[in-house]
């Protein structure tokens, strides 16, 4: 099996900066360049095919457009002659005229080594920079499919990256404990049985129609009390295609939205290589340590920015919501002092916890006395 290619949260946010300042420049004619440069691929034969542009560009008819793009092929060219190798995973290259004003150009180029290997080659001269393959490589692939059901209710759901996406909801039409009057306990009981046949069948054919044919799934996640489960499991209800497709079961006492919460916690055994528990046991280490040694974590800008510059920090935790500068100036100290650094985003609980006691935290290498 192939392995799967996944960057790590600080490459993903450095890439997502970088796709956001390309992004807000637009060309007024077809006049901003983009070249992808493929992993392995002879960067002299790109330089050789950007030099013919050039003559091609002389002979567009709007001389403001003819000047901007032979100028930024001019400018592409230089930059590709410095760089003189294609780096391991390729390049990606961008060159324009990215002034605010007209008649007053501001030829600008920007390139990056993605932290993936690209396999495209392009060049493409448009009115804004082409950011879709960057863009992909910041996507999370591989979902895995959620289910938590009881006799009555069932939950389906997706978990992209860290994020839980209901997908729909059914309920069954089991009668309640309490008998209608003049119906004998055997002909009830039958219909309560009935009825969760009826809704478990339903719940095998929607994980069918959501997850049999999702190219990108995992696995899926099953959860609910465990009698229920092992009934709805042991019996031919769901598809043998559908079956081979679960990789955890789960024993939950909740159903619903707090179900799905309920198995994800409960699936870290499963999902220990995906970047969602990663991040949530990171957290919930920095929680733990806060309230039985608080001594060894820290949290706020300037607590965290004195123990950085101690050396204390071992692992620092930055939300994904701060400036870039901010993110940069940290990462910066926590380089010297070779500190770990963590972006943690706001789609988990713990994620949003952080952002709200400041967006700053550390856990320490050893505890340091307050005044």
């Amino acid at each position: 099996m192939e392995k799967e290619e996944k960057i790590g949260a600080k490459e993903k946010h450095k890439l997502k900066q970088f796709i956001k300042q390309l992004a807000q420049h637009k060309g007024r004619h077809t006049e901003l360049v983009t070249v992808y440069v493929p992993a392995g691929y002879d960067l002299n034969i790109i330089v050789g095919h950007l030099q013919q542009e050039q003559g091609t560009a002389a002979n567009i008819k709007s001389k403001s457009t003819r000047d901007n793009v032979i100028g930024a092929l001019e400018r592409m060219v230089r930059h590709l002659q410095l760089i003189q190798r294609t780096p391991p995973n390729g390049l990606a290259a961008f060159s324009g005229d990215i002034s605010e004003r007209e008649g007053q150009p501001n030829i600008q180029v920007y390139s990056i080594q993605p932290p993936l290997p690209l396999r495209l080659r392009l060049y493409r001269c448009d009115k804004e920079f082409v950011l879709e393959p960057l863009m992909d490589m910041t996507e999370e692939k591989a979902v895995y499919g959620m289910v938590v059901l009881d006799r009555r209710d069932a939950t389906l759901a997706l978990l992209k990256g860290k994020t839980i996406i209901p997908l729909l909801t059914t309920h069954s039409e089991v009668p309640g404990k309490t008998r209608a009057g003049g119906q004998s306990s055997v002909r009830f009981a039958r219909l309560r049985e009935g009825a969760a046949i009826d809704h478990f069948k339903k719940i095998a054919s929607y994980m069918k129609e959501q997850f049999l044919f999702l190219k990108e799934l995992k696995g899926i996640l099953l959860g609910g009390p465990s009698v229920t489960i092992n009934d709805f499991i042991q019996k031919d209800y769901i598809t043998g295609d559908v079956k081979k497709k679960i990789i955890g079961i789960k024993d939950l006492s909740y159903t619903g939205d707090f179900g799905l919460q309920e198995l994800l916690e409960k699936s870290s055994d499963v999902l220990a290589s995906e970047e969602v528990v990663e991040e949530k046991n990171i957290m919930q280490r920095f929680f733990l340590m806060l309230a039985k040694e608080p001594g060894k974590v820290n949290y706020g800008q300037d607590a965290v920015m004195k123990d950085l510059k101690l050396g204390a920090v071992d692992i620092l935790l930055l939300s994904e919501e701060l400036s870039d500068e901010a993110l940069e100036e940290f990462e910066k100290v926590a380089e010297q002092y070779g500190t770990d650094v963590k972006i943690i985003s706001t789609e988990t609980r713990e994620g949003v916890q952080l952002r709200e006691m400041g967006k700053f935290a550390a856990i320490l290498r050893y505890e340091v006395h307050r005044g």
